[in-house]
């Protein structure tokens, strides 16, 4: 039984994304349709939409369009049965993952700290409009 095929559209639509983005997204190569139907439409499975989730979840964290590709390779690398690294590239592989994972983590800390700020500041907005009411 062949995998569901779905159009950009309701790629676009699942993912949040807009048409232009995930045509963008394949230009530059992080995600390529898994086929193009008869009439040259292009045609996505459940992989693709969770690639271009894990895309969509690395941009608030403002991740370059190199380190976006550079890290989807790494887990398609250690997901690829096929490609059945040595356990000595396992590691490798591992370790940039992890290096990836505490830059995520700062820039978390990061966009944390910044939500705090300007939730101050409109906690102050709100305590001046009721002053002065």
């Amino acid at each position: 039984m062949s995998e569901r095929q779905m159009q950009i559209g309701e790629v676009a639509e699942r993912t949040g994304l807009s048409l232009r983005t995930i045509r963008h997204y394949e230009e530059v190569g992080l995600v390529i349709p898994s086929a193009r139907s008869k009439g040259g439409f292009r045609l996505y499975t459940e992989a693709d939409v969770e690639r271009l989730m894990v895309i969509r979840r690395m941009k608030p964290l403002d991740f370059s369009l190199d380190e976006m590709r550079d890290l989807l390779e790494i887990t398609d690398r250690i997901a690829d049965a096929d490609l059945s690294p040595t356990s000595e590239e396992r590691e490798r592989l591992r370790e940039r993952l992890d290096s990836y994972r505490k830059i995520a983590d700062a820039r978390c800390e990061t966009l944390r700290a910044r939500l705090e700020m300007a939730q101050d500041f409109a906690a102050t907005l709100r305590q001046r409009l009721e002053a002065d009411a």
